[in-house]
């Protein structure tokens, strides 16, 4: 009996055992099935995080091109002609007579050449300030005002020039209007270098001033016919620097002249650089107003298919207007802008005051370093480098960041463009201005190191540069088709406070000393900071709210 019972308990434990491997053989597979669909699983997941990874992306991506899209500025759309119905047009939107499709290099080129005559004129303004004190000495001359206004009055021929050359560039266009500005600019330094007396200098200063004053006006006139708004910042930079450039490096080459050969010869130099850069416009630049051009198209046409009753696309009015009355609206057109307009109102103002404070500097620099520190004249002239370096620092900077600011910015407005988009620079060049009233002002009042108020004139021509272009380009951008008006009333108004503000610098700096007198300035100069603040702000819906009719 034991035997029997034992095998059969031995049996009970292998089955037990069989079991329990059987039981362990499933439990394996389980897991290993269990992780084989875990795996499964992750991978389906790890697919559909990829692929919603990827979906995200395509969105993301076709948004951004979307937005890119949206970013570029529409181009404008030129009337093109359509005889069957009398008008005449450009002969496609590609057509190269078209000022707009000219290649680079020729834009460039005629840019150039506008921007070399437009430092011309200006260094022509301050060139002769250092050499005055020998002026004085042939003329027997001791009156400090009568010195000043020798300088000064050049830019009150900047008041009046504008004003009819800008209605004639709209007639007879930008090119014979500038040529003939030049010529009469370049006739007069004849009359000043032989002038008999201080009397007949400034009366012919004044009217050199006025033929100096086409470039400035008829400049930006050219910018609008030449450049799409997406490129006129970088044209507007580099046509800017002469104006700022031009009364810097006058003293400089003034102050040597006037010393080493004789104060006459300051307007020996300008006549045979002014001569040149005319002749080199005459020969080498085209028409670019594009309502001349097709208004001349259509007399051709006119003529040549004995049809008279073609017109122009850009006459807006059945019966074209005659030339006396376009000629007119040209002299009231800047004025009208002036004073009705309170965004160009408000800019011209504190751009004046700008200017004014710029050639009150300009005026007193070489006295005060002549006086204070000993320089000689030709010395005191090398001053003046500090502010170029600080207009080429400026140039430098709004030419990096203009453009590419308005995209990005007509990219956030969804695609549209807007001219308040050119100011933001300028809000914070602003801002640097007032630093060197105060820097140069107390450094110069304690006579310290003559290093410390020449470095001190750096930040104003940073400042002005940042403050001159921004305002120029919204102006052109504004006032596109009537630039040269706009750019008018710009110089008009600039012109009158450069021409006399000088005048009471040295009473100023006499009664209250060097560094109050600058100190006031400063003052000023503080004051003005909200002005392209609040055009940013509120100019586009003054613009649309009430649209200026010209």
């Amino acid at each position: 009996m034991g035997e029997p019972d034992k095998e059969h308990e031995e049996l009970k434990q292998m089955d037990a055992g069989h079991m329990e491997a059987l039981e362990l053989q499933r439990s394996s597979a389980s897991i290993r099935a269990g992780r084989r669909r875990s795996i499964q699983d992750d991978s389906i997941r790890k697919t559909n995080s990829r692929s919603s990874t990827r979906s995200k992306l395509s969105k993301a991506v076709s948004r951004l091109t979307n937005r890119s899209k949206k970013a570029q500025i529409e181009p404008v759309i030129f009337p093109v002609s359509d005889l069957d119905s009398g008008i005449v047009g450009w002969d496609s939107q590609d057509d190269p007579q078209n000022p707009q499709n000219f290649p680079d290099s020729r834009k460039w080129l005629l840019l150039g050449l506008i921007a070399a005559i437009t430092f011309i004129s200006p260094l022509a303004s301050s060139m002769f300030a250092p050499a005055v004190t020998f002026m004085d000495a042939t003329f027997h001359n001791t009156s400090s005002i009568l010195s000043s206004l020798t300088v000064s009055i050049f830019v009150l021929g900047y008041c009046c020039g504008p004003l009819l050359l800008s209605g004639l560039s709209e007639i007879y266009g930008r090119r014979y209007v500038l040529f003939a500005a030049n010529l009469f600019f370049c006739v007069w330094q004849i009359g000043c270098a032989l002038s008999p007396s201080i009397n007949s200098l400034i009366a012919f200063r004044f009217l050199a001033g006025i033929g100096g004053s086409g470039c400035m006006t008829i400049g930006g006139g050219v910018i609008a016919d030449l450049f799409p708004i997406e490129k006129r910042g970088l044209a507007s930079s580099l046509y800017s620097l002469g104006p700022l450039l031009g009364p810097v490096v006058g003293p400089v080459t003034g102050g040597f002249t006037g010393e080493r050969i004789g104060w006459r010869w300051v307007f020996w130099l300008l006549l045979i650089a002014g001569s040149s850069v005319t002749i080199a416009i005459e020969c080498l630049t085209t028409e670019t107003n594009a309502h001349v051009i097709i208004h001349r198209k259509t007399k051709r046409l006119q003529k040549e298919l004995n049809r008279p009753e073609l017109r122009s696309a850009y006459d807006f009015e059945e019966h074209p207007q005659s030339a006396s009355y376009v000629l007119l609206q040209g002299l009231v057109r800047p004025l009208k802008m002036l004073f009705f307009s309170p965004i160009v109102g408000l800019l011209c103002i504190y751009m004046a005051l700008v200017y004014g404070l710029m050639y009150l500097l300009y005026t007193t620099i070489s006295t005060v370093f002549i006086e204070s520190y000993g320089f000689s004249p030709e010395i005191s002239g090398l001053v003046y480098i500090s502010l170029g370096l600080g207009y080429l620092g400026g140039l430098g900077t709004v030419a990096k960041i203009s453009d590419p600011t308005v995209l990005r910015m007509t990219k956030a407005n969804n695609g549209v463009f807007e001219p308040e988009m050119r100011l933001p620079a300028c809000i914070f060049f602003a801002c640097i201005v007032p630093t060197t009233f105060f820097w140069y002002g107390w450094t110069s009042y304690y006579k310290t190191h003559w290093i410390v108020p020449t470095i001190g004139l750096f930040p104003f021509g940073f400042g002005v540069m940042g403050i001159w272009i921004p305002i120029q380009t919204y102006l052109i951008d504004c006032f596109p088709t009537f630039a040269a008006s706009g750019l008018a009333a710009l110089t008009v108004s600039r012109s009158l406070f450069g021409a006399f503000l000088p005048l009471a610098g040295p009473s100023m700096y006499d009664s209250m000393g060097l560094g109050w007198g600058n100190s006031v300035l400063g003052f000023v100069s503080i004051a003005l900071i909200p002005a392209p603040l609040l055009v940013f702000k509120f100019g586009g819906k003054i613009r649309k709210e009430h649209p200026l009719k010209l």
